[in-house]
């Protein structure tokens, strides 16, 4: 297996809802985001040959979607009310809504999703919430 490794972080706040504990309570981090591709064979052809993919895309990428939550308010759907949304909304907090526990593990399969959606060969993503605690999402072995 050949592979790459590359590294982003960016800063922002959330809460976990139904949690008992600190975290139940607005707080941030400074999210480091770990992310691992996995191929067999490197490419064969054009400005890419022998190479898995080159870093200066893959890098962009993680960027591009580091920076889709960097200073957000990372924020579950449905987990505050319609008029605390349109208070936060009003007073010009910059939200990002997920579908999901705003969990790190969560945030691993959401990176992971959507860089595989891109096409990128991802075989594990890992999310750091401080620099010595983290969650990972990786790709199944069958």
């Amino acid at each position: 297996m050949y592979g790459l490794k590359t590294e982003s972080s960016f800063d922002a706040s959330h809460f976990l809802t139904d949690y008992h504990g600190k975290c139940e309570n607005l707080h941030g981090h400074r999210w480091r985001v770990v992310v691992y591709l996995e191929v067999s064979e490197l490419q064969t052809e054009g400005t890419c040959k022998d190479m898995v993919m080159d870093f200066g895309d893959f890098k962009a990428r993680v960027r591009a979607l580091t920076e889709q939550l960097d200073h957000r308010f990372i924020i579950e759907e449905g987990s505050l009310s319609p008029d605390t949304m349109a208070c936060l909304e009003k007073e010009g907090f910059k939200l990002f809504i997920m579908p999901f526990r705003t969990t790190a593990e969560n945030l691993a399969r959401w990176f992971f999703d959507r860089l595989a959606e891109q096409g990128l060969p991802v075989a594990q993503v890992e999310v750091y919430e401080t620099p010595t605690n983290c969650a990972f999402y990786r790709k199944e072995v069958r």
